[in-house]
């Protein structure tokens, strides 16, 4: 399994992921509710704006010469801390036939990887609340709980 930087070339494949992802994210959250009925509607000018960013990166996934998942990965600091250069993991999502292989986890310790070679000395990554299984692999994964995000619509 390997990580290979996504390209403009790659955005269709991105795009679909993502919305992949986005509509199991729905299920935990009407927050999440998607405000797309199909992923044709969907703009790939997001991704579009991470090939830009020196911040953000997206990877596709590749076994075998065959794309299985994408990973976005977004360097951030908090200066007056101790622990202050972060890179988080933003999205990851595994093609749903490719899932309980042990990519997941391989792709956590690319993450790791990269993280360190950019100098950063932590790795974040957040979950939906309800989502008991990405709660347990990460907490499986070494990772720890460290802060709860709350949201309130506004309607």
């Amino acid at each position: 399994m390997e990580l290979v930087e996504a390209t403009a070339d790659d955005l269709d494949a991105l795009v679909d992921r993502w919305y992949d992802l986005a509509r199991e994210m729905e299920a935990y959250s009407e927050l999440n509710e998607l405000a797309y009925g199909d992923v044709r509607e969907v703009s790939d000018d997001g991704f579009r704006a991470h090939l830009d960013s020196e911040d953000v990166t997206d990877y596709l996934v590749v076994r075998d010469g065959e794309r299985i998942g994408f990973v976005t990965l977004r360097e951030g600091q908090h200066p007056s801390r101790r622990y202050s250069t972060s890179l988080r993991i933003v999205n990851l999502a595994i093609d749903e036939d490719y899932r309980g292989r042990g990519h997941g986890t391989a792709i956590l310790e690319r993450a790791k990887e990269l993280a360190r070679e950019r100098g950063c000395d932590h790795l974040k990554v957040s979950c939906e609340w309800h989502n008991e299984d990405a709660r347990r692999f990460y907490r499986d994964a070494g990772f720890q709980p460290k802060q709860v995000e709350y949201a309130q619509s506004l309607e």
